[in-house]
């Protein structure tokens, strides 16, 4: 099981400058990669400084020439948002600029409020069917010659250029919580990234079974795709027994602004939303710091170590460090330096 860095520039207040987000960024993507991580991964969103990050494909670009063999993980683009002509050529550029080291995530998208504003209001819940419709248009345009007639797009005869380093293309992996999504995966060639947000490793194993149906499903498909979990992810020292709490409950404000913004119910004023106040969550304990402690991979370097053990005798491939918990520079890069001191080297080979 190989490590990635999931990050962002992640901003809750003015205290420090975009341009020192980025510089943050890069330092620990410099530092995973000293570290032996496989990929950094960075996503899609618009006008949240909650996470910034209109493109990832250029964070991507300024990395790949910073670093020399961290892969770069868009992770993901949102389907609605992307014409496939654009899509296969960004993507493709990307793979030219950093020699190959291009890694295309594709989801459908999530918040209302992006939708609201970037695909005239269309409902989230309707964006896996540009998702199906762009992955195999992209795939094609890499290709070669190809004009396409679809249900959301039309255009004549056109071809991704430039062409991408890596053949046949560059690794594509789908966003996948449902059965039909992990199907989809499957059929169309691509790697299947998944996260259990606040639920338990319970729900890791009831997502890498519908990974494995899926594959049982297409007996065709002769090459295992990959399967990618994602998790928030703090490590705090071995004789720190309260080393959880300031990580818990950084995790909790991370959901408790995320669930602001996906309730899309309030206005936020130049980026910003306040966090949904603790009380509302008085009936879920899920969002308890204690709950958080329990399902988030929050521990000592021996605690994180036995449960990502039972993740790769599941038979998962890459487990994702997510950064994002709104805790402090300093506090995220403490911790990915404990991670990679004490518990990559246990799963070297």
């Amino acid at each position: 099981m190989r490590f990635s860095l999931f990050i962002h520039m992640e901003r809750h207040d003015d205290s420090l400058t975009h341009e020192e987000h980025f510089q943050n960024l890069v330092e620990l993507t410099l530092l995973a990669e000293a570290g032996g991580f496989s990929t950094v991964w960075i996503g899609e969103h618009h006008s949240m400084e909650f996470t910034i990050s209109p493109n990832p494909m250029l964070q991507l670009a300024h990395l790949a020439a910073k670093t020399s063999t961290i892969r770069l993980g868009a992770g993901t683009i949102i389907a609605p948002f992307w014409h496939p002509i654009r899509a296969a050529g960004e993507a493709a550029l990307l793979d030219v600029i950093s020699g190959g080291r291009a890694e295309i995530g594709i989801a459908r998208g999530a918040y209302q409020f992006e939708f609201d504003r970037l695909a005239d209001g269309m409902p989230s819940s309707e964006g896996g069917t540009h998702l199906r419709e762009l992955v195999p248009a992209v795939q094609r345009l890499w290709q070669g010659d190809y004009a396409h007639d679809g249900e959301i797009w039309s255009f004549p005869l056109s071809t991704s250029s430039p062409k991408p380093v890596q053949q046949p293309h560059p690794p594509i992996w789908i966003a996948a919580r449902d059965p039909a999504s992990h199907d989809f995966a499957v059929a169309n060639g691509c790697n299947i990234m998944v996260t259990p947000l606040m639920k338990g490793d319970e729900e890791v194993e009831a997502l890498v079974g519908k990974y494995e149906t899926a594959i049982e499903n297409h007996p065709e498909i002769t090459e295992r795709p990959d399967i990618m979990v994602l998790r928030h992810t703090h490590v705090h020292s071995e004789d720190d027994d309260q080393g959880w709490r300031p990580a818990a409950e950084g995790v909790q404000k991370f959901y408790r602004t995320f669930d602001a913004w996906f309730g899309n119910s309030t206005a936020p004023q130049n980026g910003y939303l306040e966090p949904s106040p603790v009380e509302k969550f008085a009936e879920r304990p899920e969002f308890s710091p204690e709950s958080l402690h329990a399902t988030a991979m929050i521990g000592t370097p021996t605690e994180v170590i036995e449960r990502l053990r039972h993740y790769e005798r599941l038979g998962v491939t890459e487990y994702s460090y997510w950064m994002d918990n709104t805790l402090s520079h300093e506090q995220k890069r403490r911790s990915l330096e404990l991670f990679i001191e004490n518990v990559v080297p246990a799963f070297r080979q």
